[in-house]
């Protein structure tokens, strides 16, 4: 039989809540009172008030309660849809790439572990967050290389590379030839072309 009462509202739940802390997903749900809802802890819905909380242990025991899933985390899915929060992250990376991101913050930006955002992201996209970040950022830099007079630092830090070293290894790395050696290229070719 159901526990149609819930839990009592720890301060450990409490602050699960208020912080989205992914790493309670799956331990307890949390319904609201007055919207008739149930969440992850991770979610990031409105934050409710805490006299209106109930924690529940599943999330079978808050729909027997009479709450209804939160259509943004989907509390009575296994686990939140892979895919859509997968596609968040590269979003988010190929729009903000110049930025200075880390597992751990990709992984605040859509609630979920890094563990489970690393092993996710690679399973979907077949490579990691930081090898999506730093391929990105490579694509944008040949662009810059091929469209502006910038210097090769310039377009470097532009994209996210502080290190203009690093940045030129990688390039070449990945192109086969340096930053400058790609620019006269592209260069000659365009004037050959005309």
């Amino acid at each position: 039989m159901s526990n149609h009462n819930g839990l009592e509202l720890t301060e450990t739940h409490w602050q699960a809540i208020i912080r989205n802390d992914a790493s309670y997903d799956g331990i307890f749900f949390y319904a609201v009172k007055t919207t008739r809802i149930f969440c992850r802890p991770s979610c990031k819905s409105r934050m409710p008030n805490r006299e209106n909380v109930k924690v529940f242990r599943n999330g079978q025991e808050a729909l027997d309660a009479g709450f209804h899933a939160c259509k943004r985390c989907q509390p009575d899915q296994l686990q939140p849809p892979r895919t859509e929060w997968v596609e968040d992250v590269a979003l988010l990376i190929e729009q903000r790439y110049a930025e200075n991101w880390s597992l751990d913050d990709l992984s605040r930006e859509v609630s979920v572990s890094p563990f489970h955002l690393q092993r996710s992201f690679t399973e979907l996209k077949g490579c990691s967050p930081a090898e999506y970040l730093q391929s990105i950022r490579l694509q944008q830099a040949a662009g810059l290389l091929r469209e502006t007079q910038k210097t090769v630092s310039e377009i470097g830090m532009d994209v996210g590379f502080l290190n203009p070293a690093y940045f030129a290894t990688l390039f070449k790395k990945k192109n086969g030839q340096t930053p400058t050696a790609y620019r006269l290229r592209m260069y000659s070719s365009n004037e050959q072309a005309r």
